[in-house]
């Protein structure tokens, strides 16, 4: 299986199975991803509920776009739409993420 063009980041922390699970799916699709950790971390914590509006982890990002967490991307995958997003290449405006 040939890699996803889109640029996926995906926030966690080393304690959560939700973050376990959203690597998986990913993986299962094919797309690479940036895991940044944000357990002893605040500020980037403090950052990730300004961008995102939530306090949780995962937080899953695809070409700068928030989607959410792992139930956000499994729904999404049942709907049919996450693969197109996966197969998106990144746009040369797309916002840029913190590690």
């Amino acid at each position: 299986m040939s890699e996803l063009p889109a640029k996926v980041s995906i926030y966690t922390t080393d304690y959560c199975p939700y973050c376990t699970m959203a690597k998986r799916l990913l993986e299962k699709k094919g797309a690479s991803y940036d895991e940044i950790r944000v357990e002893s971390r605040p500020e980037l914590r403090d950052w990730l509920v300004d961008v995102s509006g939530q306090s949780t982890v995962p937080q899953v990002f695809v070409n700068g776009q928030s989607l959410g967490g792992f139930s956000d991307i499994a729904s999404l995958d049942r709907e049919g739409k996450l693969d197109a997003l996966l197969a998106a290449a990144p746009a040369p405006d797309a916002p840029a993420l913190r590690d």
